[in-house]
């Protein structure tokens, strides 16, 4: 990926703060809003959803999930040139003691501190969102699929995923 794309991308995924969520729900597309954290080591993201929503209860029932990072609106940016990344990805809900569950809570908790109460009810739990394919628009002709390993290498980690 070219530096410029590259620097694009992360700075997309590490200043926005929602996501869209695509589930299949009841065999059709749903798509939802929710706040998200990268993982450790450029591995992916985390999410922190109610098993009372039907996005949770759909990622248990189907893992393959999807979610779009856009930039925000600028008036002097047409829609169709906004910033925009496009996850395809498989959701692995993280409960105690599973390996990894305290790093993905530490990253949520980093990005979102004032979520800490709601750690607290036991109806929420942490989901892993693990990157299949990442496809990223830049811009106007500015388009980029890349690997879970490109995307760790973009976000400053040179080990794999």
């Amino acid at each position: 990926m070219a530096p410029e794309l590259a620097r694009s991308l992360r700075s997309l995924l590490e200043t926005q703060r929602i996501a869209s969520l695509g589930t299949l729900h009841q065999g059709e597309p749903h798509v939802s809003m929710v706040p998200f954290a990268l993982l450790p080591g450029g591995s992916g993201f985390v999410i922190h959803v109610s098993r009372l929503a039907a996005h949770t209860k759909d990622m248990l029932a189907s893992p393959q999930v999807s979610l779009l990072v856009i930039a925000p609106q600028s008036p002097d940016v047409p829609p169709q040139a906004l910033a925009r990344a496009t996850i395809q990805a498989d959701a692995i809900q993280y409960v105690e003691p599973m390996p990894g569950h305290a790093e993905a809570k530490q990253a949520y908790l980093s990005r979102f501190p004032q979520s800490s109460t709601m750690f607290e009810l036991s109806d929420f739990s942490l989901f892993a969102i693990r990157p299949r394919s990442i496809r990223f628009v830049g811009g106007f002709a500015q388009a980029k699929t890349i690997t879970p390993e490109g995307l760790a290498k973009v976000l400053g980690f040179d080990q794999g995923v």
